[in-house]
């Protein structure tokens, strides 16, 4: 497996590299002692996959704060995500940046996604499914999110929505009250 940093500090692309033959493929999706090589070390908590109908579906923008903050390793299994990490690490000197990168069940890659990040992507394929290792228990209490579409982030999604929770269409935009969410955000870092 390759490892390489992204423009957001702490945030890394993970390319898979299969090994093919006459029977197929094999990809190896973990190797602790590989990320350990790169400086990355976690413990995984939960292992989930999201399934997601149709082209289009946006999931996000989505976080926990402190003391249940995730590190997040996703990728996509089936179908493509246009798939965004926004840095909201107040002491960070990409905060309020953002990363988008595409991956499809044809490019194997993952996403390691730091604490103080959120998280989202939308469905550019029907049937997509899109896996997650999490270092930390959910805790809806200390669940948080941004909204999709903040123009403090300027996120440019590839289409328009067709699916989206009322969950996720409610979160509050930071340009809305940008002092208010900087001193919840700073409440968020351990």
């Amino acid at each position: 497996m390759r490892v390489t940093e992204l423009a957001l500090r702490g945030a890394y692309l993970v390319e898979l590299e299969p090994i093919a033959d006459e029977r197929g493929e094999f990809v190896r999706l973990w190797s602790t002692e590989d990320f350990i090589e790169h400086g990355l070390n976690m413990r995984i908590e939960h292992v989930s996959v999201a399934g997601n109908r149709r082209k289009g579906t946006l999931r996000g923008m989505h976080y926990q704060v402190h003391p249940h903050a995730e590190t997040k390793i996703v990728r996509c299994v089936a179908g493509a995500v246009f798939d965004v990490i926004v840095d909201l690490r107040p002491d960070s000197p990409t905060y309020l940046l953002h990363e988008c990168v595409e991956m499809t069940h044809q490019r194997p890659c993952a996403l390691w996604i730091p604490k103080g990040c959120a998280h989202g992507y939308q469905t550019l394929a029907d049937e997509t499914y899109v896996e997650y290792f999490i270092d930390a228990p959910y805790k809806p209490d200390f669940a948080r999110g941004v909204r999709y579409d903040d123009a403090l982030l300027g996120i440019q999604w590839p289409s328009s929505v067709t699916s989206i929770s009322d969950r996720d269409r409610g979160f509050a935009a930071l340009s809305q009250d940008a002092d208010s969410a900087r001193f919840a955000l700073c409440a968020s870092q351990s």
